[in-house]
């Protein structure tokens, strides 16, 4: 029965010694994902009032259709206008907020 104690005592102990060293490398692999996702951001946010239709187009979910719905829309005081002004669907505008700005020119 002595030995039982003893093994368990071990096992908790390299429990205890292990689980920190399990935790903060898993922190660092968090960090360093959320690192690269803020690398991969666009450089520059295309207007809404200025892009091609072909800019707008390579947007995801826009397409050729919604393209020319934003472009007959313009101007756009904000880009929370292609929702109010219904040129686009709440799940769409949602995969472009990133993406987009309406500047004023």
């Amino acid at each position: 029965m002595r030995h039982v104690f003893t093994a368990f005592g071990v096992g908790a102990l390299a429990l205890v010694l292990v689980a920190p060293a399990a935790q903060a490398a898993q922190t660092k692999h968090h960090s360093g994902s959320a690192h690269s996702t803020k690398a991969s951001a666009p450089a520059q946010l295309l207007d809404l009032n200025s892009a091609s239709k072909d800019e707008l187009a390579a947007l995801p979910g826009i397409g050729d259709a919604y393209a020319a719905k934003i472009i007959g829309g313009r101007p756009y005081k904000a880009k929370t206008d292609l929702t109010s002004k219904k040129i686009l669907p709440a799940g769409t505008y949602k995969k472009i907020a990133p993406l987009v700005v309406a500047r004023q020119g």
